[in-house]
């Protein structure tokens, strides 16, 4: 049986912000590589972590993180500091210049989304629109 990783991601809109050029479509910030790294460690069967949107909440789209077994022929690589991110082909577009942190609180751990492509997020920050 697979393993299904549990994990939440909150959206933030980057008013203001300007798409700054860059090699990679997402950027992790340093608590992020850590987090995936400690999320991956162990787990052989994995190649790394996946990253896809779904239709869901009250705004339209949701992230959705996974372990990847494999990268698909359309998927998007990136590759940070010893760890591998795949980006699914539906997921690409949403994520262009963004940054994905890792953020922790007394209330929550979770990874966040610093997206400046977002048009509007829900109440919560788990749904966005484009």
């Amino acid at each position: 049986m697979a393993t299904k990783l549990v994990a939440t991601a909150t959206v933030r809109a980057m008013k203001g912000r300007k798409l700054l050029p860059s090699r990679a479509a997402l950027i992790l910030t340093p608590a992020a590589v850590n987090k995936v790294k400690e999320i991956l460690d162990g787990k052989k069967d994995y190649v790394g972590l996946r990253i896809g949107v779904r239709q869901r909440g009250c705004n339209g789209l949701s992230y959705t993180l996974d372990y990847a077994t494999h990268k698909d022929k359309m998927d998007e690589e990136v590759v940070q500091d010893g760890v591998r991110v795949i980006i699914d082909k539906k997921a690409q577009l949403t994520l262009l210049g963004t940054e994905m942190d890792y953020v922790e609180s007394k209330l929550a751990s979770e990874f966040v989304f610093n997206n400046p492509n977002i048009k509007g997020t829900c109440g919560c920050g788990e749904s966005f629109s484009i």
